[in-house]
């Protein structure tokens, strides 16, 4: 150890020393429930979709900056707020952090570069939760390790795990009947399209059949079907329905019913879903509505992300890292923007200046 490392030792920076285990530990391993689902199966339900890429949509839409925490000042933003990992533009790495924390609870990021002043991260790699298994302490209480692809992964430096936890469990665990069911009933409705007859018998009031001339009279039967709707039958056979309708099963009323239950397992209002049943609510204008799916749905996501990446082992304590939501998706309407301007000016609370700069004008005035 030289003088320099003595007299100026470099902080210790760790992914996050021992997670602690905060929801149920079983959500830590692969579940073993006969009704349980993965990502794959539960992607493909069309509720599910919606709500998915309507939260990370927006959320990998919005900027990271740079504040500091005593006077909320913008600061300049380090390399790697602009692009959390080389391999990909910010919206797309944080769609897919928020993606992890919708249907696991929790997100990973591998540190792939550090700065070599404070060894706080300089860049990471987002890693797929399916590639990623935990090893607990004896009480289940905290992680000790991390295995990628099955190999260990240190808990410190290069090549740890930075991981995002989410204040709402992933609904794979907490949903998991739900999806299910929804997934069960897609597969019933598609059989149920591709059916053009239902399920029946043909009864032969006549002398009996042998065995090939049964399966040759199934055979034209069902082939006549396919290219056909009317169908023609000796006096001697009649054909009974055994399998109900599409009609009579209510699958329509069944998967508007299941998109509403999604949307509250998503917490996402089910007129985002098209599936609004007994709703009422009105909203006064398109900002007030945004406003409401912000608070009530996109920010235990926002504030996950915001709160995990300005802990002191990625940010000094002095910043914070935030998203701004104002500039984008809450940005107001031209006429509504000028209207604050013009009091504000009125207040001597900005200056001219500053009101160009809040409408990214340029000093000079030109765009």
């Amino acid at each position: 150890m030289g003088l320099r490392d003595y007299l100026f030792p470099k902080n210790k920076i760790e992914a996050q020393e021992s997670p602690a285990v905060l929801s149920d530990v079983f959500s830590y391993y692969p579940p073993i429930d006969l009704v349980a689902i993965n990502r794959s199966e539960a992607i493909t339900i069309p509720a599910v979709v919606r709500c998915v890429n309507l939260i990370k949509g927006i959320i990998g839409s919005m900027q990271l900056k740079t504040y500091a925490k005593a006077t909320d000042e913008e600061l300049p933003n380090l390399p790697w707020v602009n692009q959390i990992t080389k391999y990909a533009p910010n919206n797309v790495t944080i769609g897919w952090i928020v993606d992890s924390l919708i249907f696991y609870g929790v997100a990973y990021l591998r540190i792939e570069e550090i700065y070599q002043d404070d060894n706080r991260p300089a860049r990471f790699e987002y890693i797929a939760n399916n590639r990623v298994t935990t090893q607990l302490n004896p009480k289940g209480t905290f992680v000790e390790y991390y295995r990628i692809d099955g190999e260990a992964v240190p808990m410190s430096g290069l090549g740890s795990l930075v991981t995002i936890q989410s204040p709402i469990e992933g609904i794979l665990y907490t949903g998991a009947r739900t999806l299910r069911a929804a997934v069960d009933l897609e597969k019933a409705a598609s059989v149920a399209a591709s059916t053009p007859q239902p399920a029946g018998i043909i009864k032969n009031s006549g002398a009996d059949l042998g065995e090939r001339e049964v399966a040759s009279l199934l055979q034209a039967w069902k082939t006549a079907r396919a290219s056909r709707s009317t169908a023609y039958l000796t006096s001697s056979l009649s054909y009974e329905a055994t399998q109900f309708s599409p009609k009579d099963m209510m699958y329509t009323e069944s998967i508007q019913n299941m998109a509403v239950q999604i949307a509250r397992l998503c917490n996402v209002p089910a007129y985002y879903l098209s599936a609004d049943m007994n709703n009422s609510m009105t909203y006064s204008n398109v900002q007030d509505e945004r406003r409401q799916f912000v608070a009530l749905s996109l920010q235990p996501y926002i504030c996950a992300v915001e709160d995990r990446l300005s802990m002191d082992d990625i940010t000094p304590n002095t910043q914070k890292i935030s998203f701004d939501i104002d500039s984008g998706f809450l940005r107001a309407n031209p006429l509504e923007r000028l209207q604050v301007i013009e009091k504000m000016l009125a207040l001597n609370l900005i200056t001219v200046e500053q009101a160009r700069a809040m409408e990214e004008l340029s000093p000079n005035g030109n765009n």
